[in-house]
């Protein structure tokens, strides 16, 4: 069982322009909504490949109903009613695969739906239990570092978030982190211009105690760092068609395959999914998508690393 605690989940709008002009009149088409939430999306791209798992997320009043229609049972959750409504965040998709997103903060929790959130995940019997993105109003920043609590021999702890939120949680008690570079390079307080800086990077974090980093690079792929091993894998893509959500197939497809550095080829291959699939939900994974992937035990410490929005996802 794979447990995921998504405290700031959302309705995902995307709408589609041949090129967005600012200060212009933009003319929008194939507009979607989906439920979403970071956690809410590892958990849809494991139980459509057939693992067992649970979504545990705040539902927010005002917007329940819209929210479980637009969930129509895809993925088996554990609801915390909280007051309020969800947040909408906007993707904009152009025609050349740029993305632009506008996120919400989302509602207010109070400390009881902080402390039921927390007791919810707790008290699913599971393997691994995530705690995936960003902290709505009202929530402490040391929200993952509670749920690092919760950790035994028996149930591991991994965390996807970013800022204040993922400092407060880099521990022994956690065994995975999965930041993008842009989340790596604000938790070293550094910037990353080679893949030897994010390998570099990366054992710095985990000399801190932390069992393993997993890096989404974007489109340099993924990187995966423990205490004695350092694995790189990327896929060459010529048909992404919406970034958003890359990042959560990429963890989804990391456990999925039991983790470790054997899991980074599966893992890519999810994202590689996840890039062609049109919407914030990813579709099945294909045996094109696995081909696609490259992995290579030696990491070229040389090769500098690119930036954009490649993989980013809803925080």
């Amino acid at each position: 069982m794979i447990v995921t605690l998504t405290p700031n989940p959302s309705i995902d709008r995307t709408v589609r322009v041949d090129r967005l002009e600012r200060g212009e009149l933009n003319r929008a088409s194939a507009p979607r909504s989906e439920a979403a939430g970071k956690g809410l999306n590892v958990s849809r791209a494991l139980h459509m490949h057939g693992f067992e798992t649970v979504a545990v997320l705040p539902l927010a009043s005002e917007s329940a109903t819209t929210y479980l229609t637009l969930l129509d049972d895809a993925v088996p959750v554990a609801p915390v009613p909280t007051a309020g409504a969800v947040r909408t965040n906007l993707t904009i998709v152009e025609a050349d695969g740029t993305v632009t997103k506008l996120n919400e903060p989302g509602p207010e929790l109070a400390q009881s739906d902080v402390d039921a959130l927390l007791a919810t995940a707790g008290g699913i019997a599971a393997e691994w239990v995530l705690g995936c993105g960003s902290l709505p109003p009202g929530t402490p920043s040391d929200f993952y570092a509670r749920l690092a609590r919760l950790a035994s021999p028996r149930r591991r702890i991994a965390v996807d978030t970013s800022g204040a939120a993922l400092r407060a949680c880099v521990s022994p008690s956690i065994d995975l982190i999965k930041p993008n570079l842009a989340e790596l390079e604000a938790l070293l307080g550094e910037r990353l211009a080679t893949l030897g800086d994010v390998l570099h990077g990366a054992r710095r974090i985990v000399s801190r105690g932390v069992g393993a980093v997993l890096v989404s690079l974007g489109s340099d792929g993924a990187m995966y760092v423990d205490r004695h091993r350092a694995v790189h894998a990327e896929a060459s893509v010529n048909d992404i068609a919406n970034t958003v959500g890359a990042g959560d197939a990429l963890l989804a497809g990391y456990l999925a395959s039991g983790g470790g550095p054997s899991a980074l080829a599966t893992a890519v291959a999810w994202s590689v999914a996840a890039v062609r699939s049109t919407s914030t939900w990813m579709r099945p994974v294909s045996p094109d998508d696995i081909a696609t992937v490259t992995v290579r035990a030696e990491i070229d410490r040389v090769r500098p690393v690119r930036r954009g929005l490649v993989g980013v996802a809803s925080r």
